[in-house]
């Protein structure tokens, strides 16, 4: 029996562009590159090559891709190079015209194609009703319905964007490596950030999630994703699970949602009477 072909899932977010190769369901590496759009879809596509030499992939052993994108810039370039490196057309996250689940927000346009991949992937892993928490350049915390539909969210600033703006802004302050603090009250300037920034957030999440569940009603499951869910979810006691790659796990759902409406679609075509 032939193995089924491997398939590349490109989280192209704003800070970084998470790339994973998966088989049939399964994620089999991801790589995580720095989000730069003066590079071009030739440098990008170099680099994902080179990864998959690693991996001990060709080019042509990649037989399909997904893209979700919240940079518009970029996402030609990816779509672009899925067709000059690996021949393939790649299946782009769009939440207006997917198909895999239904969004109630208001203006279907306005939301990043990863927080519905991030829905897509709760709703089928975890069940719903749910809540999605993803740590990135921003905070987003999203909820999924009791009959599966995306609902909406809170949208706040990510850590590392808050904590660029206040060294930015505040001259006696300087970057410090976060982790978590051994208490709340620092006794010097690089335990008073990282308490602040540390607690600070893990307090607004919990209350942002609190509200939610108030509003779902039940007993809805709450995901962590994101660099930064590892380090703030110990200071959280909201957090079912944590799962780092649920946005590429939510794309490789999602491509093998469009390569069966793809076959559905050959088979109707195949079947249909000659005249």
């Amino acid at each position: 029996m032939t193995s089924p072909p491997h398939g590349l899932a490109i989280d192209v977010g704003n800070t970084n562009v998470v790339v994973g190769v998966f088989q049939a369901d399964a994620l089999e590496a991801t790589w995580r590159l720095h989000t730069n759009q003066e590079k071009t879809a030739d440098e990008y596509g170099v680099l994902i090559e080179n990864l998959l030499e690693q991996q001990g992939l060709e080019p042509s052993q990649i037989g399909q891709a997904a893209i979700c994108s919240v940079v518009p810039p970029l996402t030609s370039h990816f779509l672009d190079l899925c067709r000059q490196f690996f021949g393939v057309e790649a299946w782009l996250l769009e939440p207006v015209v997917q198909e895999v689940m239904a969004i109630e927000y208001d203006n279907p346009a306005e939301v990043g194609a990863d927080r519905i991949a991030n829905a897509i992937a709760l709703r089928e892993i975890y069940g719903a009703p749910g809540i999605v928490v993803d740590l990135g350049t921003a905070i987003t915390v999203d909820a999924v319905s009791p009959q599966g539909t995306y609902l909406g969210g809170a949208i706040a600033p990510g850590i590392l964007t808050s904590l660029d703006a206040l060294f930015g802004r505040a001259a006696r302050l300087y970057p410090v490596e976060l982790s978590r603090p051994p208490f709340v009250i620092g006794r010097n300037t690089v335990d008073s950030l990282r308490s602040g920034t540390v607690f600070g957030f893990a307090g607004m999440i919990e209350a942002l999630v609190r509200r939610c569940k108030e509003e779902l009603r039940g007993a809805p499951v709450v995901v962590a994703t994101g660099g930064l869910a590892p380090l703030i979810c110990e200071s959280l006691n909201c957090i079912d699970h944590t799962d780092p790659h649920l946005t590429l796990k939510g794309l490789v759902i999602f491509a093998r949602s469009r390569q069966a409406a793809r076959s559905r679609k050959g088979r109707q075509v195949a079947k249909r009477p000659r005249r």
